[in-house]
C-alpha cells in the first residue's frame, strides 16, 4: 500500500513538473531597448492573436538591462539597439549562459529639432560640436540667437552608445545636457521646447523635423542602402539557438517572414531584406 502510494505521489510531482515546464514554453518574457520595444509588442500581439496559449510580455528597461536580465535568468528575449558588449559576452559565460543574436529590423537614428526651427541639415561634425559643448548656440549654424537644448539618450541607452560611437567617436557629452530615458520622452521634449536638439529611432519622428545629416535624409531607403551616416541594426538576444517550432523561435524570426517584415514597416522601422 506504501509503495503505491509512493508511486501515485511520483506520478502527480511527474504531472504538476511537466505543466510547470510546459507553462514555462508557452510564456515568453521580453526586456530590453525601448527603440526595439514598439517591434517587440507588435510582434507579441499578432503571435499571441494567432497562438491564444502562448503569452508574450514586453519590458522596456533599456539596451543595457536587457542583457542583464538574459545573464540573470529574468527574461527570454533581451531586446538591444546596439551589439552585445565584450564585457557582457563575458559576464554571460560565466553566468552559464550563451548569448545568441537575431537581428530582427535596421533603423536610423535620426537629429530631430523642433518643427519651427530653420536648421535643416547638420553635418556630423557639427552634431559633435554641439553635443561636447563647443557649439553652443543655433546662431553659430545660421539660425537664431537661442541657446541650444541638448537632449540626449541615458548612457545605459543602445542608442546612446550607438550615438557616441558614430558621432562623438568617444568624445564626451557636455555636463549641460539632459538625459531621457525613452525615444519617446526625448521626442516630447523636443516638440515642446523651440531650441532643443535630440535624437531618437526613425519610428519616432512625427511631430518633430528631422534634419538631414551629411546632406543625407533619414528614410528606409537612405538606411538600406547605407548612405545615412548613423544607421544601426536591432537585435533580440536568446540564451542559446531557440528549437525550431517552438514559440521562442518563431517569436524571434517573426522579422525574417513576409507578415513581420510588414510589421516592422508599419511600426515605422526599416524590414530586414
Amino acid at each position: 500500500m506504501n509503495r503505491t502510494r509512493k508511486m501515485v505521489a511520483a506520478l502527480a510531482l511527474a504531472g504538476v513538473c511537466a505543466g510547470i515546464a510546459q507553462a514555462g514554453g508557452n510564456a515568453i518574457v521580453v526586456d530590453g531597448s525601448t527603440t526595439v520595444g514598439p517591434i517587440a509588442k507588435a510582434f507579441a500581439g499578432y503571435y499571441m492573436k494567432l497562438h491564444p496559449d502562448v503569452t508574450i510580455t514586453v519590458s522596456e528597461s533599456g539596451s543595457g538591462n536587457g542583457a542583464k536580465s538574459l545573464i540573470n535568468a529574468a527574461c527570454d528575449v533581451a531586446t538591444m539597439s546596439r551589439p552585445m558588449k565584450a564585457s557582457e559576452k563575458k559576464s554571460a559565460q560565466d553566468a552559464g549562459v550563451l548569448p545568441i543574436e537575431n537581428t530582427v529590423a535596421l533603423d536610423g537614428i535620426a537629429m530631430i529639432v523642433h518643427p519651427q526651427n530653420p536648421a535643416k541639415n547638420l553635418t556630423i561634425e557639427q552634431i559633435a560640436k554641439i553635443y561636447t559643448g563647443e557649439i553652443r548656440n543655433w546662431k553659430e549654424l545660421g539660425g537664431p540667437d537661442q541657446a541650444i537644448v541638448i537632449i540626449s539618450r541615458d548612457t545605459n541607452s543602445g542608442t546612446y552608445e550607438t550615438f557616441e560611437t558614430k558621432v562623438l567617436e568617444g568624445k564626451k557629452i557636455t555636463p549641460k545636457a539632459e538625459y531621457a530615458n525613452s525615444n519617446g520622452a526625448i521626442r516630447q521634449r523636443v516638440m515642446s521646447t523651440p531650441a532643443a536638439i535630440g535624437y531618437v529611432g526613425i519610428a519616432f519622428i512625427e511631430g518633430v523635423k528631422a534634419l538631414t545629416v551629411n546632406d543625407v535624409p533619414v528614410s528606409i531607403e537612405t538606411v538600406l542602402n547605407g548612405k545615412y551616416p548613423i544607421a544601426r541594426p536591432l537585435f533580440m538576444y536568446t540564451n542559446g539557438r531557440p528549437q525550431q517550432g517552438t514559440p521562442l523561435y518563431d517569436f524571434i524570426n517573426l522579422g525574417n517572414t513576409a507578415e513581420g517584415k510588414k510589421i516592422v514597416t508599419e511600426t515605422g522601422f526599416v524590414a530586414l531584406k
